[in-house]
């Protein structure tokens, strides 16, 4: 098949034609996301810290494969494919998990120590010409950033400085912008995974845009009110949005936070950022917290988004009360994804067969729409 859509210009010069609807319910478009982007770029895959101690391992899937990644002895994180080297079984079956001395497959016993070197199996000692290093799991390759595990399946991964950390440079102007936040040095709040009945597109499209946030997201505008205008943050470089007068913190009711992250800026105070990291990862930044998500597509009309609320270490360990903040979005995160699932239909219409029209403030989404088609082999019509 092709992946050059067919959508026809706007007669308007003020709208931009979208993707037709089968590149959110074709199978074939989704194989071809899978493969060119999911296992070919960077994928935020799991937070270090959830790997704690030495022989921790969680499992992660990042496109169409299984990934494990693991806490060495010496306390560097690894990441493999899932997959025994002897038949192919599925070698770590739970989500995560702590073990003592290497990953066993519960197939045939084959063992591997946590940098993936095979190290025991049965009669191995009867077979001296095995090359343990030539056997091991196949590597993965992980870089760490903003306190996460960064995983790439690509032979040859493309610089992680020009996608990954570029993505903050193109939306905050500036790399030091959202390291002051100091992601990697906040502990985990809360977490909560949503399982969504649509299209990862309608998920980082409903991201990018906030042309809807005055119509579903009223606890939002509240808070942030020049969203109610329909223009997004990340519709302009270096923006933030500004908290709306008497709003004291980033909560579901405008009330005082916690007080702001130590090396954010006076400039960046009272104001919202956010980031999208493509193809799917959002980073979410207020003066005492950060929110990050990360979108895992399952199936063509099926998203796992995994939501990560991270504060300073001192808020954790008091015990505070971080249920007001974690409110305000997750209130958001089920308005958008609810949004998205009643979207997902309609894909599949046949007045949405040659798609539909984006309005100037939702321009960056065209963008996004552009990069798709590139990294797909496609133009738009």
């Amino acid at each position: 098949m092709t992946t050059t859509p067919t959508s026809p210009s706007p007669a308007s010069p003020s709208l931009i034609a979208t993707l037709p609807g089968r590149y959110y319910t074709d199978p074939e478009v989704f194989r071809q996301e899978q493969e060119k982007l999911f296992e070919s770029l960077w994928c935020c895959a799991v937070r270090s810290a959830d790997l704690g101690a030495p022989g921790a391992f969680r499992t992660v899937r990042v496109g169409r494969e299984s990934v494990v990644v693991t806490r060495t002895r010496t306390g560097e994180l690894r990441a493999f494919l899932n997959v025994c080297r002897h038949r192919g079984a599925r070698l770590c079956t739970e989500e995560a998990g702590e073990v003592r001395r290497g990953l066993q497959c519960p197939y045939h016993a084959w063992t591997y120590d946590l940098d993936g070197r095979l190290i025991a199996a049965p009669n191995l000692i009867k077979m001296p010409d095995i090359d343990r290093t030539e056997y091991g799991l196949i590597k993965v390759a992980l870089r760490e950033w903003l306190g996460y595990a960064w995983v790439c399946l690509a032979d040859e991964p493309p610089s992680f400085e020009d996608t990954v950390m570029h993505a903050a440079v193109e939306r905050l102007g500036d790399a030091a912008a959202v390291e002051r936040y100091g992601t990697e040095r906040l502990d985990l709040g809360r977490r909560v995974t949503y399982d969504v009945r649509a299209n990862w597109k309608l998920i980082v499209e409903n991201f990018m845009e906030c042309y809807h946030c005055a119509t579903i997201h009223p606890e939002l505008t509240e808070v942030l009110p020049e969203f109610a205008d329909g223009y997004a943050a990340q519709y302009y470089v270096g923006h933030g949005a500004e908290f709306g007068p008497g709003v004291e913190g980033f909560t579901v009711d405008g009330g005082a936070g916690f007080a702001r992250l130590p090396e954010v800026s006076a400039d960046q105070d009272r104001r919202y950022y956010a980031i999208t990291v493509k193809p799917a990862v959002f980073v979410n930044l207020v003066p005492d917290h950060v929110i990050l998500h990360r979108v895992f597509p399952l199936a063509v009309d099926r998203t796992l988004v995994e939501c990560d609320w991270l504060y300073a270490p001192e808020v954790v360990a008091s015990g505070a009360d971080v249920s007001r903040s974690v409110e305000l979005f997750h209130r958001v995160n089920v308005q958008d994804f609810e949004a998205c699932e009643r979207t997902q239909p309609a894909m599949s219409s046949r007045a949405y067969r040659r798609g539909g029209v984006l309005v100037p403030s939702e321009h960056h989404i065209g963008v996004f729409h552009d990069w798709l088609l590139t990294a797909l082999g496609g133009t738009r019509a």
